[in-house]
């Protein structure tokens, strides 16, 4: 085989090894479905509980970095906390070790009895074949996804065996065998295991393709060791790229991977030199087996997770002092905290921690809003990501809060404890979806600003009068809620309904714009979909706001988004509703609006 098709040999295992990786993680997580976040909360409240699931995840997938590679996407969404995944991030490390083991069967000697039958390619096989059979042939949905995760394992099993196929035909190549004692070099060694691992993307591979190397006969221990104490930190590649558009926690989750198996290559590479220095160890040109590169590789890997577990604490603290929050973000996480499960049990406390959480939401809400707004009129990439990301933990607070209450909802409580909790459930639905807008707004804006797209002057004057009223309204609820002052809720009704009118009116300028030629088409759809968000986000506004100021009511209908606000008389409403129409210049409309009739009251 020429060097070539060696390579490209070696890079279709490689393929198929990652395709078959994805699979099965795929596969896991569609059969997993809402029950994936209760069980790792659950298997990761403690940290030895963390090492176990680490370990069992990374020995289904058979790669540590696609393990550590989810785990930060659950850091990042909130599902898990840092010290959480530390746990895991440890048991991958164990986890990713047993491929080693599986690939030894490949070289048991004999071709009947038991070696055939535990032979990689029967392995692989027979799970291919259940594999196939239940993704083709299952009427239910979830044995098909796990007919996608046996799938997934042989095709990984079977990438895996092309590599080692790819690498086998250098048993015979002397200037292999030469150049490959050169790595007995610590400090060569080490290098070459962290850069061989960084371009395979996956330790399980690398360590494949080393137990294949073994059985030219020229791996020795000591060019062996010093490859394996590189391979993990080689490893982290993958993990780190896939962190550089995760948020703060979700990069300590990276970093954490990486510190593990750096180390763990330190402290083993200092304690077995320095004591070689001194005893002259004689089994260092000892040949390698593969049995014994799978040996090697567990040890070191669980000894270092032995060293460095009782330091979980001092390893969260270290990152977050790499990786540094901001005050805002040390309040969000503080948010959450507020959120204890041992206070379901007293629904009287585990509501006055909701709505707490709840001040911290409307909080951020209000504050995304005026960020989107200001995207409009001075636009950047970075204040546009700032939305986003905001946007993302607004997401996070509403399902924090939605399970939360969930669980409240099951506790035995009295009417006025059973109609708060209903409101707040109303109340996150809205807020998030006010988010939502806000976050479509900064996407308009960013497509404004990607195809040049220029509002006439005219189009700027009435998208700022608009915005000003969203702005308020923003704040108001915001603040009413804040405040549980009802006077200040009841006028976000009225408001709410200036905008809907006025977003109705600048629609139709825009339109007779549009005949005239002064506008193009681009110009009348983004203005039109930034007229819609700002109606939808004044809407779910004046929903928040009625909540609150039906807040005290005997009545328990929670269904604020048909009800009629019975604290508004109508000579109250139509005047605030005409102060609004007045302040943000409406013009001839407002004597028309403020003449209609009371049932526009209702939600």
């Amino acid at each position: 085989m020429d060097i070539f098709s060696m390579i490209l040999s070696l890079l279709s295992g490689v393929a198929l090894f990652l395709f078959g990786m994805l699979l099965m993680g795929d596969g896991l997580k569609m059969v997993a479905g809402n029950q994936l976040e209760s069980f790792l909360y659950k298997m990761t409240n403690t940290p030895l509980k963390g090492v176990a699931l680490g370990t069992g995840v990374t020995c289904v997938i058979q790669s540590s970095s696609a393990t550590t590679v989810m785990v930060i996407g659950f850091v990042n969404s909130g599902m898990m906390k840092l010290k959480q995944a530390i746990g895991i991030i440890m048991g991958a490390n164990i986890g990713t070790s047993i491929t080693g083991w599986i690939l030894c069967l490949s070289y048991i000697d004999g071709s009947s009895g038991i070696a055939k039958i535990l032979s990689t390619s029967t392995i692989s096989a027979i799970v291919a074949i259940v594999g196939i059979v239940l993704r083709m042939f299952s009427k239910r949905t979830v044995y098909r996804h796990v007919g996608n995760i046996m799938l997934g394992f042989s095709i990984l099993m079977f990438g895996m065996q092309t590599m080692s196929g790819a690498v086998a035909p250098l048993k015979d190549s002397k200037a292999f065998t030469d150049t490959l004692t050169m790595f007995s070099n610590p400090l060569a060694g080490i290098l070459l295991g962290i850069a061989f691992t960084a371009v395979l993307q996956s330790a399980s591979a690398a360590v494949g393709i080393l137990q294949a190397l073994s059985i030219t006969g020229a791996l020795t221990f000591a060019t062996a060791y010093p490859i394996i104490l590189g391979i993990g930190v080689g490893a982290a590649c993958p993990v780190l790229l896939s962190a550089i558009g995760a948020n703060k926690n979700g990069k300590r989750s990276a970093l954490v991977y990486l510190l593990n198996d750096l180390f763990g290559m330190v402290i083993w590479a200092a304690i077995f030199y320095g004591a070689n220095a001194v005893l002259h160890f004689t089994f260092l040109d000892m040949t390698m087996t593969p049995v014994l590169i799978a040996i090697v590789n567990s040890v070191f890997r669980a000894a270092t997770v032995c060293v460095l577990f009782p330091f979980i604490p001092k390893i969260e603290k270290f990152v977050k002092t790499l990786v540094k929050d901001s005050q805002e973000e040390l309040a969000d996480e503080a948010d959450f905290d507020l959120l204890e499960e041992r206070l379901l049990s007293s629904p009287a406390l585990a509501i006055g921690q909701c709505n707490r959480v709840m001040v911290g939401m409307a909080r951020k809400v209000r504050k995304n809003v005026g960020r989107a707004l200001n995207l409009i009129n001075e636009f950047s990439q970075d204040k546009y990501s700032k939305v986003q990301n905001k946007e993302d933990l607004i997401d996070k607070y509403e399902s924090k809060l939605g399970e939360y209450l969930v669980q409240l909802t099951k506790k035995e409580m009295n009417t006025q404890q059973t109609r708060e909790v209903s409101m707040y459930l109303h109340i996150i639905g809205d807020l998030e979806r006010v988010g939502d807008y806000a976050s479509n707004v900064a996407r308009i804006t960013n497509r404004i600003h990607e195809e040049g797209i220029v509002f006439s002057e005219d189009a700027m004057g009435e998208l700022n009068v608009v915005m000003d009223a969203v702005r308020e309204a923003a704040n108001l609820t915001a603040r009413s809620f804040q405040e549980n002052d009802r006077e200040n809720a009841a006028r976000v009704k009225p408001l709410a309904l200036v905008v809907s009118r006025l977003c109705g009116e600048l629609k139709l300028r825009h339109v007779a714009r549009l005949s005239q030629g002064e506008c193009g088409l681009e110009q009348g759809t983004a203005f039109n979909d930034l007229l819609n968000s700002f109606e939808r986000i004044s809407a779910h506004c004046a929903s928040v706001a009625i909540a609150v100021v039906k807040s005290e009511d005997l009545d328990t209908d929670m269904h604020i988004h048909s009800s009629p606000v019975q604290e508004f008389r109508h000579g109250e409403y139509r005047s605030i509703f005409a102060s609004y129409a007045e302040k943000y210049d409406i013009g001839n409309m407002a004597g028309h609006m403020v003449s209609m009739e009371p049932e526009s009251t209702e939600e």
